[in-house]
């Protein structure tokens, strides 16, 4: 999942750090973090690892295999953060703006755990508002080429935006499928790292 989805599933403000941090770290570091922060690593990576297998997200691979092969994982993240912001049975326009807001003042508030390079990303992230703006095609399209650019081998022009506009409804669909498993399989999880509390 991107990052609209791993900090709507998070269920504090250590959470949601320790979501932004886990691209970041050394698995072998994960512990020197304080409990909240450990926790929101460890639901990350359940989140990445019930996504990956679930039925849903194999089909909407599908539609950009085609064109970027083993990439198409990230592609797929992508798309999902457009339909959750346009979910408004999960959150109003509003609310969705104040959750935005909110994971911004969060991770600033935080930027001691992080390194150089995730403060140098939030910076523009915040600027442009990027939580909230994946509702929008053009924020989508901005999200992709991101991609496109940090994948090492894939050309740069490649049109995965083309087939995200033409596959929309069929990716939505792949959504409605899957997200409710997503937010269900979160929160059990949440309630599991409460017991170790």
């Amino acid at each position: 999942m991107n990052y609209l989805a791993h900090s709507f599933l998070s269920f504090s403000d250590g959470q949601i750090v320790g979501q932004f941090l886990e691209d970041f770290i050394r698995n072998k570091d994960r512990f020197s973090f304080p409990k909240d922060i450990q926790d929101g690593i460890t639901m990350h990576r359940a989140i990445d690892t019930f996504t990956d297998s679930h039925p849903a997200i194999h089909e909407a691979k599908k539609v950009f295999t085609p064109l970027v092969r083993l990439y198409s994982g990230a592609f797929v993240d992508v798309a999902m953060d457009y339909f959750i912001a346009n979910d408004l049975t999960l959150k109003t326009l509003s609310e969705w703006k104040d959750h935005s807001t909110r994971v911004y003042k969060v991770l600033n508030d935080n930027s001691k755990w992080f390194p150089d390079p995730f403060k140098r990303m939030l910076y523009r992230m915040q600027k442009e508002d990027w939580l909230y703006n994946y509702r929008e095609d053009r924020g989508i399209q901005f999200s992709i080429q991101n991609v496109l650019h940090k994948a090492q081998y894939l050309d740069k022009d490649i049109p995965v935006f083309d087939a995200f506009l033409e596959n929309k409804e069929y990716l939505q669909q792949c959504y409605h499928y899957f997200f409710p498993d997503l937010v269900a399989h979160a929160s059990g999880i949440n309630a599991l790292l409460k017991l170790e509390d």
